[in-house]
């Protein structure tokens, strides 16, 4: 990479914070502050990306006043997260979009910080002391994304006001699951209006729970979820009846299912009961590698609810090539819709599960030293700010007859980054890995979209999540 093309991407990050930088605060130094923090994000990577080493890395910025930033200063990251969701809309927005369900864990140290306590984090892979986000995601035609955060509180936490107060969480944040979390974002980004996307999916941890589901079919989207294999669904419709009375003793009132009527079973086992020619081998995205390419099932069942027949819906099975590692996802799309669109639609967790890993690599997701409930939403949207910025360059560089890169999957590094002129120094922004997702487009049409509403203003009345 010459000076000439850094110079391009000084020029576009300077472009890019005329958009966002207002949204920081109305006084000119809180606007400076913001791009500081941003550039630092992006130049600094020899170590954590603290207020400190971010100061060292950037000409004029101080440790103190960056920390100020982060911590203490009063914008909000609401506007700013709606703002960037119609930035990127205009850059990836697709009418076969996928929202994207996930949650991270952050491994923190002492008990003091917003949310913190021994968990479970598939970040660490075990039950550890930490802090968990949780994410909602984009997956569109032009590449993926990370558009909205909430922090997690466990009820230990929401159950103490006092130490709530201590690490200052609002009065207001009351308790919520991870997936009440999940549907408050879908909600809002709908609401917004910006990314389009009929369709939801998650991991076991969203899929297992019924009344998530119930929401999202409730609410106009269509799901293709994964579930554990104990999960229970019928084979084929079962009738369900309040019993008669035999005229002795308490009459019945609990519908039970009708004597006869097959019981339920669970997707394992319809899995096992699937031949050999149902299974089809589909490309669902591009990989470093090649096509990543699954072998898929489905079945039309219904659920199971305490035993009794649910809604009709697709029981989706996906296994490796080599029949390994099956996965079960349940599914309220029609059902007419084709095995292809269920199987990518399913498929669409794993580019987020890149967008934690190269977030916490390229932009420091995870290099915060914040304990306060405002530190950790404004460093969180900060870094998602910075990995959009890192999005945009790569499609832009993208257009200019550059080979269109590919994502590395989990747990492999991306292609080497190139060096930059030493003359450059603090003012230089990072040589970037290149990625580009190119997912599959479905050809179904969606349920209707909200019309887009205008954007957001700078200082308009939004707030930092406090639900």
């Amino acid at each position: 990479m010459d000076e000439a093309r850094f110079a391009e991407v000084e020029a576009e990050f300077r472009a890019f914070h005329r958009i966002f930088g207002p949204f920081f605060g109305q006084r000119r130094e809180s606007e400076r502050r913001g791009e500081q923090y941003l550039r630092g994000l992006l130049v600094q990577r020899g170590e954590r990306r603290n207020a400190e080493n971010l100061a060292e890395a950037v000409e004029g910025a101080t440790a103190r006043a960056l920390q100020y930033f982060l911590s203490e200063a009063p914008w909000e990251t609401g506007p700013l997260i709606v703002r960037l969701q119609a930035y990127l809309g205009e850059r990836l927005g697709t009418p076969e979009g996928v929202f994207v369900l996930d949650d991270s864990g952050f491994a923190k140290q002492g008990e003091k910080s917003a949310g913190v306590q021994r968990q479970y984090s598939g970040t660490l892979g075990k039950v550890g002391n930490c802090q968990v986000g949780v994410f909602l995601g984009y997956v569109g035609a032009g590449g993926h994304a990370l558009v909205d955060l909430r922090l997690y509180l466990p009820e230990a936490w929401t159950g103490d006001r006092e130490r709530c107060r201590k690490a200052g969480v609002p009065d207001s944040v009351a308790f919520r699951t991870k997936p009440e979390l999940a549907l408050e974002m879908l909600r809002a980004a709908r609401a917004a209006g910006y990314l389009n996307a009929p369709w939801v999916t998650g991991d076991c941890g969203y899929g297992e729970v019924p009344s998530f589901r119930d929401a999202l079919d409730a609410e106009g989207w269509w799901y293709v979820l994964e579930v554990p294999s104990s999960t229970l669904v019928f084979r084929a419709p079962a009738r369900a009846e309040v019993p008669a009375w035999s005229g002795k003793g308490r009459q019945p009132t609990r519908v039970r299912l009708v004597e006869g009527e097959a019981p339920p079973e669970t997707v394992a086992a319809v899995a096992g009961g699937t031949a050999e020619g149902d299974w089809r081998a589909l490309s669902v995205a591009e990989g470093a590698q090649g096509p990543r390419t699954y072998q898929f099932a489905a079945s039309r069942v219904w659920e199971s609810r305490e035993g009794l027949p649910g809604r009709a819906c697709w029981l989706v099975f996906r296994r490796n090539l080599d029949g390994s590692e099956l996965k079960y996802y349940l599914s309220n799309a029609p059902a007419d819709t084709p095995l292809r669109t269920l199987g990518r639609v399913g498929a669409s967790r794993w580019p987020i599960e890149t967008e934690f890993q190269q977030g916490k690599g390229e932009v420091g997701l995870d290099e915060y030293e914040v304990r306060t409930w405002r530190g950790w939403h404004h460093h969180i949207a900060l870094a998602l700010l910075a990995a959009a910025f890192l999005l945009s360059l790569k499609l832009s560089w993208g257009g200019k007859g550059g080979p269109a890169p590919v994502d590395a999957p989990p747990g492999q590094s991306d292609p080497a980054r190139a060096a930059a002129p030493p003359h450059l120094g603090h003012r230089r922004p990072p040589a970037l890995a290149g990625r580009d997702p190119a997912p599959q487009r479905a050809r179904q049409a969606g349920p209707p979209q909200a019309p887009p509403r205008p954007l957001p203003r700078p200082h308009a009345t939004f707030t930092t999540p406090t639900t």
